[in-house]
């Protein structure tokens, strides 16, 4: 084996690691992603090595991985946040394949992508502002009914509201809400003085 080539595998496998435990798995704990962002890693970086080794057309290895990836995004439903890590791992695999010849620059590029997802997602970045799909066993007729209902519930400000659905049988409203938590009862209280 060529000394690029395990070179280039020596270190998409510390990049991959870092990625799929020491940031993902860590933050979200899904063992299932991380198996599966580690294996299409190491999958892609096999096939690209070996395209550049038989001297292939790299289009076909590109366009299978491209119809592998839209397949395998397709059957299970994933966040974006998933799907983000999912197109991360697929990218280190071919910067580990193809710039294996040139250590420095997929070095850079493996520090780049790394760098760019742990602040992307760091818990500290945006820390307060969550997402919530609710199912509320009332029908709001209003919108600020509806915002001051949710902001109850949820003790915190809402930023975005979307309702999905509305079930006047059952008396029942789904709601897609962004918030920032923690703010409504201390809006509260200073209104309140």
């Amino acid at each position: 084996m060529r000394d690029d080539i395990v070179y280039g595998l020596a270190t998409d496998l510390v990049a991959i690691t870092a990625l799929a435990h020491l940031i993902y798995f860590r933050r979200h704990r899904r063992r299932d992603l991380q198996l599966a962002y580690v294996a299409v890693n190491v999958g892609v970086f096999t096939v690209v090595s070996l395209l550049l080794l038989q001297r292939a057309d790299l289009a076909i290895g590109f366009g299978l991985f491209g119809v592998l990836s839209i397949i395998r995004l397709r059957s299970s439903t994933l966040t974006q946040e998933e799907v983000g890590y999912y197109f991360v791992a697929l990218a280190l695999g071919l910067v580990n394949g193809l710039a294996a010849q040139v250590p420095w620059l997929a070095l850079t590029l493996n520090v780049v992508l790394l760098t760019v997802m742990y602040a992307a997602d760091h818990p500290r970045l945006l820390a307060r502002t969550q997402h919530r799909l609710i199912t509320l066993d009332v029908v709001h007729g209003d919108d600020v009914a509806l915002r001051a209902d949710l902001e109850n519930r949820l003790d915190g400000i809402v930023l975005r509201q979307s309702v999905t659905e509305v079930d006047y049988v059952r008396d029942v409203m789904v709601v897609d809400v962004r918030y920032r938590r923690g703010e409504h009862q201390r809006l509260t209280a200073r209104n309140l003085r």
